[in-house]
């Protein structure tokens, strides 16, 4: 057809990557050679769409991926590297996979699903560069990262590829689980952080250093066990899980559409936010539960780390109007599936589908939760628990966007973030949730932005105000939305305020990690530490590996003489 031989060109960033020593293996091992093949292609597809890369086509044991951003790609690459560092540790030197990576941003051609030019071209040539786990870039791809990716750079010098005219000049990414490895930055970087980096440094350094003062203060003078051996952390107690728990893991998106992932983890997040609102159900935090996207872990291993009894887990398929959503409900004990379900709907019908989920789920375990409770009083629960949302389908994709960019905490998500709430309140005026996320997003930038100055956090914390006042006109104790005023108000210092707005929200979302961290953090403040500390306690049971609770947490046990339990903690944050 002639439609196939039109040709689009554009500007794209371009990723090569290759197996180190493949085609030896093969002629040693050829069984082994494609067993570790397939296990690497898996691997790198998992990672693609989580950065937005396409995957154009494999050739042998190399991939062609195509990306929209030079920082992309590279987050891409580090992820890659970071994930087969991991992997490599655990195995037989046979069984390593190692990958050398290339990145180049130029001038492409698409033409009959392929990609062509000198963007390709020299993508291929530097990868040969990389040596084994490294990631090598071109000059081009580094003036526009340097300052936004969290690695440093070495510079190659110039280099003569074949069949590129002119010498090129090169640079390795010097990543972060390597000898030696610093972070860089520039001089405008430094200039545009130092208040906020002084400011952090310092309360970190007294932190660090108060908290070892107290243990070594407390170590001089406790009389040693005599049969006590010594440099050993306690243990944790004994993970119990709660018959009462459970963890929604991140669905899987199985869509032709790599892009829809905002669509797979919106529909999971969504429905852990509703169950964490159930009364008498402990649900782990999406933190926690999102730290397993994309591992192999087994029911067991995940159930022991989150303390949790059940396991929630399914997957998404998207396609035109049409969803498909399976769902199950495992022991995380054993593993055995005590409930699964498909649903394939239209996309307006995905309302009804979430929650039917949320009402089965809360029906199977309902003899532990409401002592047998008729189906109505279950259906009131997750109603209840649903309020602030839309019927609207675009709204809600734009909203899910807005999760899913807001959770990758960045300046560049939080900017992506406020486009799609916006436009998500655009199409329903009404969708509480929304202006809700809309608040949270420019609260964020409050706290984080480094652009605008003094102009742009009032300007930010303005609009923070009207969206908030807008979703609680709306839905007056959404508790998303009380978040946002609790943390407008933090920020006008009106202390006894945002402790009236934090109790409210706890009510109606007494599990939600970033309220109790709010109050736990506004109760260290107030001088209240006993309460602060119970507050940290309950944030680490429903959300273990959150980094930020447990430091809270060490911290103020340490300094308020608990050095057992700080002794336990520390290692954890570190490990964290």
């Amino acid at each position: 057809m002639p439609s196939e031989n039109i040709e689009q060109r554009k500007l794209a960033a371009i990723m090569f990557t290759d197996m180190v020593g493949y085609s030896a293996l093969s002629q040693r091992d050829d069984r082994l050679a494609l067993e570790l093949l397939e296990e690497h292609r898996h691997l790198l597809r998992e990672i693609f769409p989580r950065f937005y890369g396409t995957e154009i086509k494999t050739i042998g044991d190399a991939f062609l991926v195509e990306f929209g951003s030079a920082l992309e790609a590279a987050q891409c690459a580090i992820e890659i590297q970071r994930t087969l560092a991991k992997r490599n540790h655990d195995v037989t030197h046979d069984r390593r996979i190692e990958l050398k990576i290339g990145i180049h941003i130029g001038d492409v051609i698409h033409r009959n699903g392929d990609v062509y030019g000198d963007g390709v071209n020299i993508a291929s040539r530097i990868e040969a560069l990389a040596g084994a786990g490294g990631i090598c870039v071109s000059m081009d791809v580094e003036r526009q990262i340097r300052n936004a990716l969290e690695a440093r750079f070495e510079k190659f010098g110039s280099a003569d590829l074949k069949n590129i005219k002119l010498p090129m000049d090169l640079f390795r990414i010097v990543l972060p689980w390597e000898t030696g490895a610093k972070p860089k930055r520039d001089a405008t970087w430094f200039s545009k952080k130092r208040p906020l980096l002084a400011a952090a440094a310092a309360v970190m350094l007294f932190g660090l250093l108060f908290g070892w003062w107290l243990m070594q203060r407390s170590g001089r003078n406790r009389q040693p066990a005599a049969a006590a051996p010594t440099n050993v952390v306690p243990a944790p107690p004994a993970n119990v899980a709660d018959q009462k728990s459970l963890a929604v893991l991140p669905f899987v998106n199985l869509s032709d559409d790599k892009g829809s992932e905002y669509f797979s983890d919106g529909i999971s997040e969504e429905l852990l936010t509703v169950l964490q609102k159930i009364p008498g159900l402990r649900v782990a935090a999406r933190t926690s539960a999102f730290s397993f996207k994309g591992k192999n872990a087994t029911a067991q291993e995940i159930g022991q780390k989150l303390g949790v009894a059940r396991l929630v887990d399914g997957s998404v398929r998207k396609s035109g109007d049409n969803v498909r959503i399976a769902a199950r409900l495992t022991r995380a004990d054993t593993g055995e599936q005590l409930w699964s379900e498909n649903y394939t709907r239209d996309l307006k019908d995905v309302f009804a589908v979430q929650t039917e989920l949320a009402q089965t789920i809360v029906a199977q375990l309902r003899g532990q939760l409401t002592g047998g409770a008729a189906d109505p009083v279950i259906q009131a629960q997750v109603q209840a628990a649903e309020k602030g949302g839309t019927r609207n389908v675009e709204a809600h994709q734009e909203y899910l966007q807005g999760r899913f960019y807001s959770d990758r905490h960045s300046e560049a998500g939080a900017a992506q973030a406020l486009t799609a709430y916006q436009r998500a309140v655009q199409l329903d005026p009404s969708f509480a949730l929304a202006w809700a996320g809309l608040a949270q997003t420019h609260v964020w930038n409050c706290e984080f932005s480094t652009e605008g100055g003094l102009a742009g956090f009032d300007a930010h914390l303005t609009a923070a105000r009207e969206a908030t006042e807008r979703a609680l006109s709306i839905e007056p104790n959404l508790p998303e939305a009380l978040l946002a005023r609790a943390q407008v108000q933090l920020f006008d210092f009106d202390w006894n305020g945002a402790a009236e707005t934090l109790r409210t929200a706890l009510v109606k979302a007494p599990a939600n990690p970033a309220l109790l961290i709010a109050a736990g953090n506004l109760a260290i403040t107030q001088g209240n530490v006993e309460r602060g500390i119970a507050l940290y306690r309950e944030v680490v049971a429903l959300d273990p590996v959150n980094p930020q609770a447990r430091s809270y947490l060490a911290f103020n046990l340490a300094a308020t003489g608990q050095f057992a339990d700080a002794q336990a903690e520390y290692p954890r944050v570190v490990e964290l």
